[in-house]
């Protein structure tokens, strides 16, 4: 690995797979309210599920990457994934009514979920306990930065060019990734470590997986902090425009939450090999619950327009620095025990986290009524349930060490 490629590389790699997820959200943010208008000019609130039907393809391709990558090594996957992933931006591009557009959504995210989950199974390919964690929390502080620019450079490219021309930035970007891969990174899991693509085999896998408590107490978990972000990324946008009337400075707003937020996983990859990754999580899960609560409190209080936004920037950073210190974490905890599945055990828990917040977020974002207390609620609500998980996976690892 060294011979070819740098830590450093290796890591700005890994970011920018990373940042293919955030990158196809993100940037059509500013894209909702034109494609609403245009493409479903009845229920403009429709536009929101051009982020989760993403997500939900996201989720179903995860399940195949990881095993279908231990059959046949990390790169192919990678390959065909990339290639699903510019095709669909290619039929979004020219779709003329939101059903196609949400179809092609679906199939980008399946393509998606190639470079996702296999850069994560080539960490743990690599890398493994604290230390694992440690390269993952430096890759999403790096990541951080693509959300912190997209709306950005979204709102950019629909000025310069239209909605459509995002589906073409998409495609650069995979293409890139592609190249930089090919000409650079080796193939991380040697032939005699690879498991058969077969039924039975992937059933016991994921069999092991939910009979493993920590395991399967880590993927509920994820589920819910996915859950606080994809909710919130759903409803940001009408909250900027409906109840602040900031759609103009709505890319900048939410760059500079992005990049405070970023900090988050720097502040996890300095703390987490002194702190522990389980401690981590609980903590930051208490803390976002009782800042909720408070935000729900005040918010019901005479605030001024002024001091209603500053409160929601406050309360989106918290929300965003949240998955930066939990997401990681939570990958890490549940991949360790499963080296010897780390394709599969990859795929499992991005599968069921991702498809499980995205049938969490969708409705919510649906019920988006001028205010912020259907996001307020949810999020409280995941928060609390995902604390007392917390909790109660400490007093399993209390158990097993007495």
């Amino acid at each position: 690995m060294t011979s070819r490629m740098s830590r450093g590389e290796f890591i700005a790699l890994i970011a920018m797979m990373f940042a293919t997820i955030a990158f196809s959200i993100d940037s059509m943010l500013p894209a909702l309210p034109e494609i609403g208008a245009q493409l479903s000019p009845t229920d403009l609130n429709k536009a929101q599920l051009i982020l989760t039907s993403f997500v939900l393809g996201m989720g179903i391709g995860t399940f195949f990457t990881g095993p279908i990558s231990d059959a046949l090594g990390r790169k192919p996957v990678i390959y065909a994934g990339a290639s699903l992933y510019i095709v669909a931006s290619v039929i979004a591009w020219a779709s003329s009514s939101l059903e196609v557009l949400l179809a092609a959504r679906v199939l980008q995210g399946l393509g998606a979920a190639g470079p996702r989950i296999v850069a994560m199974a080539i960490i743990r390919d690599l890398y493994s306990g604290r230390e694992m964690a440690r390269i993952v929390s430096i890759a999403m502080m790096i990541f951080t930065l693509v959300p912190a620019i997209a709306p950005m450079l979204g709102a950019g490219v629909i000025a310069l060019f239209g909605w459509r021309s995002i589906f073409v930035s998409f495609i650069l970007f995979a293409t890139i990734i592609l190249i930089w891969m090919t000409v650079r990174l080796p193939e991380s899991l040697a032939a005699e470590n690879r498991r058969p693509f077969r039924l039975p085999l992937i059933i016991a896998a994921v069999k092991e997986m939910f009979l493993h408590p920590t395991v399967r107490l880590s993927i509920f978990v994820q589920t819910l902090c996915l859950g606080t972000l994809f909710t919130m990324l759903t409803m940001v946008q009408p909250i900027y425009d409906v109840i602040h009337d900031r759609a103009d400075s709505f890319p900048f707003w939410f760059g500079f939450v992005a990049l405070i937020s970023g900090s988050a996983s720097l502040l996890n990859a300095a703390i987490v090999i002194r702190v522990g990754m389980r401690r981590i999580v609980t903590w930051a899960l208490g803390s976002q619950a009782v800042i909720t609560l408070a935000v729900i409190l005040l918010n019901s209080s005479a605030l001024t327009p002024e001091g209603s936004f500053a409160l929601f920037v406050f309360w989106q950073t918290t929300v965003f620095f949240l998955a930066g210190v939990t997401l990681g974490n939570l990958n890490a905890i549940a991949m360790e025990p499963m080296g010897h599945i780390a394709g599969m055990a990859a795929s499992v828990i991005g599968a069921v986290s991702t498809v499980l917040a995205a049938a969490i977020a969708a409705p919510v974002g649906l019920l988006f009524d001028g205010s912020i207390a259907p996001l307020a609620i949810a999020i409280l609500t995941m928060c609390v349930f995902g604390f007392v998980l917390m909790l109660h996976m400490g007093r399993i690892e209390d158990r097993l060490l007495a």
